[in-house]
């Protein structure tokens, strides 16, 4: 009996050991999955509300930036970038707090494919009244 809990107490501790590593690589990596989910599902969704059918859409994906970003949004956000304005990337984040989806005021100025130029934060097309900076609230 005592043999068994000790394997049994020896097998927990290795999946301990296995495991936490893994999950915390993948996590530094690929960001929270929950996270993910939740810009996923509910940025999509926002910029339906706002009235864009997906022909006025070139591209719209989730980033995990590397770099700190304001911390009153989840660390993943989006960007989408339209077919009127293909050089500029606008950036979406959800609030924390109230579970909002907010536009950042920054916009990416693309150059080439996977080149960018100065964030601008000047009053484009799709650029909504209520932004936040995406550099804002950094610890």
């Amino acid at each position: 009996m005592v043999k068994r809990i000790l394997l049994i107490m020896f097998s927990l501790l290795a999946a301990a050991v296995i495991l936490i590593p893994i999950s915390l690589f993948y996590i530094l990596n690929n960001g929270n999955p929950y996270h993910k989910y939740l810009v996923n599902k509910h940025i999509p969704q926002h910029l339906v509300e706002l009235g864009y059918p997906e022909e006025d859409i070139i591209e719209q994906a989730y980033l995990q930036p590397k770099h700190p970003i304001n911390n009153d949004v989840y660390h993943g956000h989006y960007k989408v970038v339209f077919a009127d304005e293909p050089q500029l990337e606008y950036l979406y984040g959800f609030t924390k707090k109230g579970k909002n989806v907010v536009q950042f005021c920054q916009k990416e100025t693309l150059i080439a494919p996977r080149h960018y130029g100065e964030m601008t934060t000047d009053e484009t097309k799709h650029s909504e009244e209520d932004c936040i900076g995406y550099f804002d609230n950094r610890d």
